[in-house]
């Protein structure tokens, strides 16, 4: 990263490896129990800044992978053999049926405005025997919240996640709306994500809050000082809590 660009530019490039850092082990464990074959043909929707792309074309050295994502300014194309980016709009995407034997959609769901309208999709995309793997996010009512400021920050960012059409709760659907659109041996891992709940978690949560917690503050939603005291409480037993569930679910196409 240069001392050039833009500071809204070196945030997001910040948050990007703090984000991978803290979720991409749970990824990478579990697409490495699937069957790959070393030539299978890879989708990465919502590729960010590439980290699982770059897994990918390592973990299929004879096949390729396909990084598609709105902004692709975090993504390098040259950084692996058989990589292809593409700055495209998941919910303009078409592939025709049978291009992909892995599809892996990540933090991507929640915020498409027909969420089972892409995974009807993929799972047509899917060539048989081929995997979909989707991971969203789960929020937990802010009201439930173990401190009073919790309450506050947590409430601050559901406000800005509906304000920008999100469903933080679709996540829970994700196990039954996989087999409902006709993959087989589906099964899910459940992570908790909050404060105190990991090194990495709460390191992430504390720079997403000094990088991006003034439009919430903006807003009206929360004030800086409650932001300020929910950092300074990360780390503290008295704070520990459960604010998020990650859903880690993945299905097969089977038949011809």
């Amino acid at each position: 990263m240069s001392g050039n660009e833009p500071v809204a530019d070196q945030s997001e490039a910040i948050l990007s490896k703090l984000w991978e850092r803290n979720y991409d082990p749970l990824t990478v464990e579990i697409i490495s129990r699937l069957p790959l074959r070393p030539d299978a043909r890879c989708l990465d929707v919502g590729a960010g800044a590439g980290s699982m792309s770059y897994w990918l074309a390592e973990r299929v050295p004879d096949g390729s992978v396909l990084a598609l994502d709105v902004d692709t300014s975090l993504l390098d194309e040259s950084r692996a053999r058989g990589l292809t980016v593409r700055q495209e709009d998941v919910e303009q995407s078409e592939f025709a049926p049978g291009t992909f034997d892995l599809i892996l959609v990540r933090g991507v769901l929640s915020a498409l405005r027909e969420p089972d309208d892409l995974i009807t999709r993929a799972v047509r995309w899917l060539a048989p025997g081929g995997w979909l793997v989707a991971e969203d996010f789960y929020f937990l009512p802010a009201e439930d919240a173990v401190t009073p400021v919790g309450r506050a920050v947590i409430d601050a960012y559901l406000r800005a996640f509906r304000a920008h059409g999100a469903d933080m709760r679709f996540a829970r659907r994700l196990p039954a709306r996989l087999a409902q659109a006709g993959l087989t041996a589906v099964d899910l891992h459940l992570r908790p994500l909050g404060p105190g709940q990991g090194e990495y978690e709460n390191e992430l949560m504390r720079r997403r809050l000094e990088l991006q917690g003034q439009p919430l503050v903006d807003n009206g939603w929360v004030s800086a000082e409650e932001i300020a005291e929910f950092v300074a409480g990360l780390d503290r037993p008295e704070a520990r809590d459960v604010t998020t569930f990650l859903f880690s679910v993945w299905g097969q196409r089977t038949g011809s």
